[in-house]
Order: structure tokens, then sequence, then C-alpha cells
């Protein structure tokens, strides 16, 4: 009989996955013992508490953590200015950077939890019609909402 294929993704957490405002993603920065930690990149929330000597509180990537850090990811960058959703005027380097170290990084190695609202709604709160949900074989969008 032909071996199974591995699957190279993670079995699907036991949360649902749901959506964050901003001051919902900022309560999960790290700073609190035994709260999980989240990071957002390209508005997709990722459970980087297994990272916690990277994003916990006083490591390295702590900054990162608690809201979407798109651009800082892209930029390899820690400065306040750079921790934001906002890609505008990025290089097109940087946005190559952005794409590998979510695909390779975030996706391969931390479980998603949701998405930020910015992704899913517009600024009047009606659906983002440009959604698309990452490739992830456990999310099902009309589980979920």
């Amino acid at each position: 009989a032909p071996a199974e294929p591995r699957l190279r993704f993670r079995p699907a957490a036991e949360a649902p996955v749901r959506l964050f405002t901003e001051p919902e993603l900022a309560r999960y920065d790290g700073q609190q013992e035994g709260q999980p930690i989240y990071l957002a990149v390209k508005g997709v929330v990722f459970d980087v508490t297994s990272g916690k000597e990277f994003y916990g509180k006083g490591a390295p990537y702590n900054a990162l953590v608690g809201k979407d850090s798109t651009r800082g990811v892209a930029k390899m960058s820690l400065d306040p200015a750079d921790l934001t959703h906002d890609t505008t005027g990025l290089t097109e380097e940087e946005l190559k950077s952005l794409d590998d170290i979510f695909d390779n990084v975030y996706k391969a190695k931390y479980p998603i939890v949701g998405y930020t609202s910015r992704r899913i709604l517009n600024e009047d709160g009606s659906p983002n019609l440009d959604f698309k949900p990452e490739d992830q074989p456990h999310f099902n969008i009309k589980d979920e909402f």
C-alpha cells in the first residue's frame, strides 16, 4: 500500500479562530505570566507563546507582540514607528522578505488563532471583500462567522 502523505502543518488547535480588535490584541503582549503571546503579521494573528524566549517579557522581539507588526517584520525593524500593519512605501525587497518570513517562519511554526478586525472589515465596519483566509487546512470560514 502506498505510504500516507505526511502532513506539513499542525493539527488544528482547539480554540476557535477569532477576530481581534487592536485593544484585544494588545492584551496578549507577553507581559502577563501564563497569558498567551500573540503577534499579528499581514492581519493574521499567530500564537507565538512557544517562542517565549523571543517574544516574552524582556525578550529581544517583545516589541513586536500584542499588535500587527507587519511593517516591522518586513523591515526587520523594532523601531516603534515601524510596529504597524501599514505597508505603504515598502520596497519590493522588503515585501518579498515579509512574504518569506510570513510563510517560512510564522505560518510554518505558529498556530493561527485569528485575524485582526482590520483585515476582515473595512473602516466603516462593512465586510472586506478582498479577505482571503490563509490556506490553513483547519480554517473554515463558515464555521467561524
